[in-house]
């Protein structure tokens, strides 16, 4: 393809002033507790301020090495560990005498434990699911509970800077766009994450509704997900983030490999009031466009409590015994779906079909 990778610039700039990063930076200290320590704060502001000018995004970093396109180039250490993390989950998802693995998600951010002072019913109902995979034999369970990012100290999910609209190979599996200690863009959740989707053999994912869509911890995990749909596990070949480079490998040829391909899934999502349906197909979508595959059964949309008081939810959902056996039913075909996909015995229908289109 003759086309020239062209990059396209022309934002303002968003670099501050001195006085402007101090500001900021001494926002975190903001308590009074820390005033007696003030010229202490006055230093280490000194010291962020330089990382932030110099743009020291990886301060710590060591020479590819082998397997790399590029040997010599310093790739971060915290990136490498990411990638062998994967790498690790990844053998064990393809150990044949292995247990199986679950991947539960709660993907409410309530919790008892910050503002709203309750549980949410989407974490009873992960209980539920999670009660009927423990009840399986050579079955293992890890539990992703994403309120913690609302409640937890240093639990955050960046957000995606949607690399791949450059170009696919500029988007990095693992992502490396975090941490980014110049900006002070650190404890990314994700390189905790990113393992246990790779050694799940069977992902389930509970949700509630919010405004029609999945909550926010929800829907910053699926956007940071995107480098497993295509993303480049090589960042030498791009000279970390140097976009004509990306743009380069993608026009001559890009083979946007499915990372997390063959897995199956399973979707539960639950409101009050709307937007039920169309979440779960969106999930649904975005889950099969990744090449995972629908457990049977294993889907379901569902009101508890519809157009009732929010004071009187988890009532709705004690006196809903419907909707809690139909949870424990997508659990069971999702373990079911599992089973049949390890034997063998259960083939995905586009196997092996050459995609004329892909990304």
């Amino acid at each position: 393809m003759n086309i020239d990778p062209d990059v396209r610039r022309g934002s303002p700039s968003v670099e501050l002033t001195r006085d402007e990063f101090v500001r900021r930076y001494r926002e975190r200290f903001y308590d009074p507790a820390f005033e007696s320590h003030s010229s202490a704060i006055e230093a280490l502001a000194d010291i962020g301020w330089q990382a932030y000018i110099e743009g020291r995004k990886s301060p710590r970093s060591a020479p590819a090495g082998p397997g790399f396109s590029d040997p010599a180039y310093e790739l971060a250490d915290e990136w490498r560990a990411a990638s062998q993390a994967i790498k690790q989950a990844q053998a064990r998802h393809d150990h044949s005498l292995g247990a199986s693995r679950i991947l539960i998600i709660n993907g409410a951010t309530r919790s008892e434990h910050t503002c709203p002072g309750e549980m949410s019913k989407t974490y009873r109902l992960a209980m539920i699911a999670k009660e009927i995979v423990e009840a399986e034999p050579s079955f293992e369970i890890d539990f992703l509970d994403l309120s913690h990012v609302a409640s937890e100290y240093g639990r955050t999910i960046h957000p995606c800077k949607t690399c791949v609209s450059t170009a696919m190979p500029l988007c990095h599996w693992p992502c490396s766009c975090y941490p980014n200690h110049a900006l002070g863009q650190v404890n990314d959740w994700m390189n905790d994450i990113y393992p246990m989707w790779v050694a799940a053999h069977g992902i389930m994912i509970i949700t509630p509704t919010n405004w029609y869509q999945a909550p926010t911890p929800l829907k910053a995990m699926i956007d940071r997900l995107v480098c497993a749909d295509g993303g480049n596990a090589d960042p030498t070949s791009t000279q970390g983030k140097k976009p004509a480079l990306a743009k380069k490998l993608e026009l001559d040829g890009w083979n946007y490999p499915k990372h997390l391909a063959g897995r199956m899934f399973s979707v539960v999502t639950h409101g009050d009031a709307a937007g039920v349906e169309n979440l779960r197909r969106s999930l649904v979508d975005w889950l099969t466009d990744m090449h995972l595959i629908e457990a049977t059964g294993g889907t379901l949309d569902a009101f508890i409590g519809y157009m009732r008081p929010y004071a009187t939810s988890h009532a709705d959902l004690d006196a809903d015994g419907a909707v809690q056996i139909e949870v424990q039913n997508a659990a069971r075909a999702l373990v079911q779906s599992v089973k049949l996909r390890r034997a063998g015995r259960l083939q995905s229908p586009d196997e092996g079909l050459v995609e004329p289109r892909p990304k």
